[in-house]
């Protein structure tokens, strides 16, 4: 699998100047990649080489380019590793909570049941005019962390 976004191995790095590490190998890892025939593929004990933000290398272990010098090496010990998710159609903020519309919807109950009980979008319409502009960002944040400790590194944001 060639990244999207390749640097030769020698190149500098800012984040050398940050004094952090820079260049890394990940080893003993299950590869996610888009590089096989059907668009999916895997690559058992696999590994990447990463320079800061930019990923220079992704392959088998056994493959791995002679005379490498690294800053940090990891045992991933068989971890799965997938790209990013980007999740395309998220509404991110808003107030009020229709958790509980779901369980309604679970027991059979309409749409139109839940709207004449006072639920559907008309309550988180209504939640989301009443709260305060930093009520509505520090909820928005907090789903975004959970999303991002999810996996997801794009959201599309969509304002309802």
């Amino acid at each position: 699998m060639t990244p999207p976004r390749q640097a030769p191995l020698d190149s500098d790095s800012s984040d050398a100047a940050c004094g952090g590490p820079t260049r890394q190998l990940w080893r003993h890892a299950r590869l996610a990649t888009f590089d096989a025939p059907n668009g999916w593929g895997l690559i058992e004990d696999g590994a990447l080489i990463t320079d800061g933000p930019i990923i220079h290398w992704v392959g088998a272990q056994a493959e791995l380019p002679g005379g490498l010098t690294v800053d940090a090496e990891h045992d991933l010990d068989g971890a799965l590793l997938t790209p990013g998710l980007i999740d395309a159609h998220t509404h991110l903020v808003y107030g009020g909570d229709r958790a509980a519309e779901f369980e309604l919807r679970l027991e059979g109950a309409s749409y139109e049941d839940i709207a004449r009980a006072g639920g559907g979008i008309r309550s988180t319409v209504a939640a989301t005019r009443a709260a305060s502009d930093q009520a509505l960002e520090a909820s928005a944040r907090q789903r975004a962390r959970l999303l991002m400790a999810e996996g997801v590194t794009t959201l599309e944001i969509k304002s309802g």
